[in-house]
């Protein structure tokens, strides 16, 4: 009779059969681990399974989420509160956009906003644009004040990236940048039609408070900054991150730019 280690037959099989188990999974663990650290801990198990199947493995949800449980790998993202930049609310433009954030093809409806960060008391102030189409960073401007070169020169570098007869829907808040004439003429000399959301409802423009909750949970969160100089640069790196590589389940596992490349109607 089979003894080893004062163990019986069927204990000895059981556990050679759970060795053997976790073995199998060596070079999937491997990979996980690789596109966690790559990620620097921000992807959760979907987004490192979306990636595994975006490689060509077939593996399950599920497996992705046992196997980083005995990792102990974690998402290090979790949900702060922040704070966009909010200017004075005074405007009779309406919500055209109307909470309706899905586009069919690039460049039809834009979002903006504008948000703070705070390094050690010196402030920079981000103004994006966001492609609801596919969830890409259009153009943005970074500044140490949020005067209104901050949200005229962002728009510039937007509407430099249009082809002709693109004259995309772009919503704001009511932020007073939004309202002074020398934007609105920008848009118009573009043909833009401009929407804004209602008095104190961030709701109206979720996809840009979205962004913002993801930018600074992923980076401005996760990361210390000894001066603005290296927050600015790191929020470069990070959008194009964003944009480059950063995948979305509801984009097909695919990242913003990947997806529009794939996708887009020409």
């Amino acid at each position: 009779m089979l003894k080893i280690a004062k163990l019986s037959r069927s204990t000895f099989y059981y556990q050679a059969k759970s060795q053997q188990g976790s073995d199998k999974y060596a070079a999937l663990k491997a990979q996980i681990r690789e596109v966690y650290e790559r990620h620097k801990g921000c992807y959760g198990y979907r987004r490192i399974t979306a990636e595994l199947h975006n490689a060509g493995s077939g593996v399950n949800h599920k497996t992705v989420q046992r196997l980083m449980q005995l990792l102990k790998l974690r998402s290090l993202v979790r949900p702060k509160k922040y704070r966009s930049y909010r200017g004075e609310i005074n405007s009779n433009v309406p919500n055209v956009l109307d909470r309706q954030f899905r586009a069919d093809q690039p460049n039809q409806k834009w979002v903006t906003d504008v948000t703070e960060f705070n390094v050690r008391g010196d402030k920079l102030y981000l103004s994006p644009v966001m492609d609801l189409y596919n969830g890409e960073i259009v153009a943005y401007e970074t500044q140490r004040t949020p005067q209104l070169p901050l949200v005229s020169n962002m728009l510039k570098r937007a509407l430099s990236k249009l082809g002709d007869r693109q004259t995309p829907l772009l919503h704001s808040d009511q932020g007073w940048q939004y309202q002074m004439p020398a934007y609105r003429r920008q848009l118009a000399e573009y043909g833009l039609n401009q929407s804004m959301s209602r008095k104190g409802n961030c709701l109206d423009n979720a996809c840009m408070e979205s962004f913002f909750g993801i930018l600074k949970s992923e980076f401005f969160y996760l990361n210390k900054f000894d001066s603005v100089e290296l927050l600015d640069a790191g929020l470069r790196k990070y959008i194009h991150y964003y944009n480059h590589e950063r995948i979305k389940t509801k984009l097909k596992g695919l990242s913003p730019v990947q997806y529009r490349t794939q996708y887009s109607v020409g």
